[in-house]
C-alpha cells in the first residue's frame, strides 16, 4: 500500500554558507537510505532557515517481502549413517530451523544443504524513525554543536520533528525531541505552534502561516522584486547567484526592499562599498548608467505592513559600515604604500617575513621577464613585487582582508605609481576562481605567475604539501592559475627549466616532488582520455602551451570513430621495437631491401621527415596515413629473421617511424 509521507526536522536558524555547501549532497543520502531499507520511492526536498522536509507522495507502508537462500554443507558430511553431524546442527542453527525443514540442492556438482527462507516486510512506521537519524547524522556540514545535555551534534539545535504517514503520526525520538504533528508559522506572525492532521493540512497551514516552504519560489519572489524595483526607479541590481541563494536559506517570506546612503561615500573605491554590501550586510548593490548608485537592495524576512523602519535600519548598519571606510580610506592614503613594514609580519613559520616573500618573488619576476623576453623594465618589475603585499599594513585591508591587491592599486594610483605597476597590484591573485578573469597585461601577467611560483615552492620547502582532499593553501589552484595564464598568453614555459630555476633559492626544497605535483596537475586540467595526456609526456614535452597543443591534435584522433582500427597498426609499431633503442643509431641501408614494401615505406618515411607542418595535427594526420604503407610491410616482409644484418635493418625503419611518433606522442601509451 502507498501512502503520502512528511517528515519535518525544526532547528534553529541554520547557518547559509555551510548548509549550502552540503546542499548538493543532501538528496543523494536520502536516497542511499531509502535504497539501503527497500523503499526507494521518489521525494521532494525543501528547505527554509528553519527547517528541513521530505516529502513522498506515494511511500510503501511497508517493506515488500524477501526470499533469502542458505547454502550448507555436502550432504554427505553433514549426515553420517543418517544421522545428523555437528555441520548439520549449525546450519540448522544458522537457519533458525529444524532438521525436517532441510532441503537440498546442487552446488558446484555436489548436493549440499539448502533452505530458502521467506523475509516479511517491515512496516515502514518501525524504521522511519532508525532512517532518519541515520540521515541527519550523515549530513556533514564542518562544523556541529551540541546543547542541553545530549551526546548528539548537529549544524543547530533541534527543536521539533513532525512525522506522518498518511494521517498517521510517526512515533519517534530524535535528539531528545519525540515528533508529534505540530510545526511552527513564521516568527512575524506567531511563536506558537500550529497542528495538522494530515500533509494537505500541514502545507496549507505553512502558506497561511506565512512560511514560503518551497526554495525556487522564495528566489522567484525574490528576483520579482528586484524586476519591479528596475522597472520603477530605471536602474539595474546586481544580481551575484552566490548571495541570491544564500538569502534563499536565510529567508521564509522574503521582501525586497531599496534602501540609500550618503553620495558622499561614492568617493570611496567601488569595490569597498560593494563589499561592506555584500560579504558583510548581504545587500546587492544598484547602478544607473553603468555606474554604481547610492542605493542598494536588503531582502527582509519580516512580515509587516510597514517597512519603512526596517529599510532604516539598514541605512543606519550600512551609514556606520561606510562611515569606518571612509576613515580607514582616508588614513591610508595620507600613509601612503611602504613596503618596509613588511619586515616585520611573519608569512609562515620557517619562510620568514612578507618582505622576505617579496625578495623571493622579486627573484623569480626578474628570472620570468628574462624568459619572456626582456619586454619590462626591472626596476620598476621590482618596485611593484616589493610593494605586492604593502597594502597588508593598511587599515583598510586589516578591516576588509577580501580587498588585499585591490586597495594596493587605488594607494599607488593616488600616490602617482605608473599604471601598469597599478595594474598588476590589483591582479596579483588573478585566477582567484574559476570564472575568473586572468592577469591582462604581460607586466601583470609576470608579478601574478611570480607570486604563484614562490608560494608553491616555499610551502613545499617547509613541507606543507597537500594530501587527499586537503590543500589549505591553495596549491592545487595555484597550479591550475598558473596553466591557464600561460596558455592564454601563449608563453614558454618548461615546467623542468622553469623550476630548477625558480627553486635555486629554496635551499632545502626537494624540487622532484614539485615537478611531480605540477604533472599530476597536468592530468586533472586537461579534461580528456589521462592516456592521451601520458602518451604526450612520454615524448620528453614539458612545455605546458606545447604540451596543450600535441594534447589537442592527438585528442581530435584519439576521438576519431577509426581511431580504434588505426591504434592496432602503430601499437604493433611499437611492439616490434619494444627492444630497440630509438635514441641510438636507427641508419637504414637501402641496398639491404628485398621487398617492394620495404623501399615503399622507406621512401615515404623520409618524404614526411623533410616535411615542414604548421601544426601537430597536421604532422599526426601524415604519419597516421601511414597505415597502409606500415599493414603492407608487415603483411609481406618477415622482421625477426635468422640475418642478424637484415632484422636489424628492418628493425629500425620500424624503429625511425616511431620515433617520429614519439616526437608528438609515445603512441603505445594511449588506451581507449
Amino acid at each position: 500500500m502507498l501512502k503520502p509521507l512528511l517528515i519535518e526536522v525544526g532547528v534553529e536558524e541554520l547557518p547559509a554558507i555551510p548548509f549550502l555547501k552540503e546542499l548538493p549532497n543532501i538528496e543523494k543520502k536520502w536516497s542511499a537510505i531509502l535504497e539501503k531499507y527497500s523503499l526507494l520511492c521518489e521525494f521532494d526536498f525543501y528547505y527554509t532557515p528553519r527547517r528541513v522536509v521530505l516529502w513522498h507522495r506515494e511511500f510503501l507502508t511497508k517493506q515488500p517481502d524477501s526470499e533469502q537462500e542458505f547454502f550448507g554443507a555436502p550432504k554427505s558430511i553433514a549426515f553420517k549413517d543418517g544421522k545428523p553431524t555437528n555441520a548439520a546442527l549449525s546450519f540448522v542453527k544458522k537457519c533458525g530451523i529444524t532438521l525436517e525443514d532441510i532441503e537440498f540442492n546442487t552446488k558446484n556438482g555436489k548436493e549440499v544443504l539448502y533452505y530458502k527462507k521467506k523475509i516479511e516486510g517491515v512496516k515502514s512506521s518501525k524504521l522511519i524513525g532508525e532512517m532518519l537519524e541515520e540521515f541527519l547524522h550523515s549530513l556533514n556540514f564542518g562544523k556541529s554543536m551540541r546543547w542541553g545535555s545530549l551526546e548528539e551534534s548537529f549544524i543547530r539545535p533541534i527543536r521539533w520533528i513532525a512525522i506522518m504517514l498518511g494521517d498517521e503520526k510517526v512515533e519517534s525520538e530524535l535528539y531528545g525531541v519525540k515528533s508529534d504533528t505540530f510545526s511552527y508559522p513564521h516568527r512575524s506572525i506567531s511563536y506558537e505552534p500550529f497542528r495538522f492532521d494530515f500533509a494537505g493540512n500541514y502545507f496549507c497551514k505553512l502558506d497561511k502561516y506565512g512560511v514560503i516552504l518551497y526554495q525556487n519560489e522564495r528566489k522567484k519572489r525574490i528576483v520579482e522584486g528586484f524586476r519591479k524595483i528596475e522597472d520603477k526607479e530605471g536602474v539595474r541590481i546586481e544580481k551575484d547567484e552566490e548571495l541570491l541563494s544564500e538569502i534563499v536559506a536565510i529567508t521564509e517570506y522574503p521582501t525586497t526592499l531599496l534602501g540609500s546612503f550618503d553620495e558622499k561615500f561614492l568617493k570611496l573605491p567601488n569595490e569597498v562599498i560593494i563589499t561592506s554590501m555584500k560579504e558583510h550586510q548581504r545587500y546587492f548593490p544598484v547602478y544607473k548608467d553603468d555606474k554604481l548608485t547610492n542605493s542598494f537592495i536588503v531582502v527582509s524576512n519580516a512580515i509587516t505592513d510597514d517597512y519603512s523602519l526596517i529599510i532604516k535600519g539598514n541605512e543606519k548598519v550600512l551609514r556606520a559600515r561606510l562611515s569606518d571606510a571612509i576613515f580607514f580610506y582616508e588614513n591610508d592614503l595620507k600613509n601612503g604604500l611602504d613596503y618596509e613594514g613588511l619586515k616585520d609580519v611573519v608569512y609562515l613559520e620557517g619562510l620568514g617575513s612578507i618582505y622576505d616573500k617579496e625578495i623571493r618573488e622579486s627573484k623569480i619576476a626578474l628570472y620570468l621577464n628574462e624568459l619572456f623576453g626582456n619586454k619590462i623594465d626591472k626596476e620598476l618589475l621590482k618596485r611593484a613585487v616589493m610593494l605586492s603585499k604593502a597594502d597588508l599594513l593598511s587599515e583598510m585591508v586589516y578591516e576588509f582582508t577580501e580587498l588585499q591587491g585591490i586597495m594596493g592599486y587605488y594607494y599607488a594610483k593616488a600616490a602617482g605609481e605608473e599604471e601598469e605597476l597599478c595594474l598588476a597590484l590589483k591582479e596579483q591573485y588573478l585566477p582567484d576562481s574559476e570564472t575568473s578573469p586572468l592577469p591582462s597585461t604581460l607586466f601583470s601577467t609576470v608579478v601574478a605567475l611570480s607570486n604563484k611560483i614562490d608560494t608553491i615552492l616555499a610551502l613545499f620547502e617547509i613541507g606543507k604539501i597537500p594530501t587527499g582532499n586537503k590543500d589549505p593553501y591553495g596549491l592545487r589552484r595555484a597550479v591550475n592559475g598558473i596553466i591557464k595564464i600561460v596558455l592564454d598568453k601563449e608563453l614558454p614555459f618548461d615546467i623542468e627549466k622553469v623550476l630548477n630555476e625558480s627553486g635555486k633559492n629554496y635551499k632545502k626544497l626537494d624540487n622532484k616532488k614539485v615537478k611531480e605535483f605540477f604533472i599530476d596537475r597536468l592530468y586533472q586540467f586537461f579534461n580528456v582520455n589521462p592516456s592521451v595526456i601520458k602518451a604526450v609526456l612520454q615524448s620528453g614535452e614539458r612545455d605546458i602551451c606545447t604540451i596543450s597543443k600535441k594534447i589537442d591534435a592527438l585528442n581530435s584522433i584519439v576521438t576519431s570513430s577509426d581511431f580504434k582500427e588505426i591504434s592496432s597498426t602503430f601499437k604493433r609499431v611499437s611492439n616490434i621495437v619494444k627492444d630497440v633503442d630509438i635514441d641510438g643509431d636507427l641508419r637504414v641501408d637501402k641496398t639491404l631491401f628485398e621487398k617492394d614494401e620495404e623501399s615503399i615505406l622507406y621512401e615515404k618515411c623520409e618524404r614526411l621527415k623533410g616535411k615542414s607542418f604548421d601544426n601537430f595535427s597536421n604532422r599526426l594526420d601524415e604519419l597516421f596515413n601511414l597505415k597502409p604503407e606500415i599493414d603492407a610491410f608487415f603483411d609481406n616482409v618477415m622482421v625477426n629473421v635468422e640475418d642478424e644484418k637484415l632484422k636489424t635493418n628492418r628493425k629500425n625503419l620500424i624503429a625511425s617511424i616511431y620515433k617520429t611518433f614519439k616526437e608528438i606522442a609515445d603512441i603505445k601509451e594511449v588506451t581507449l
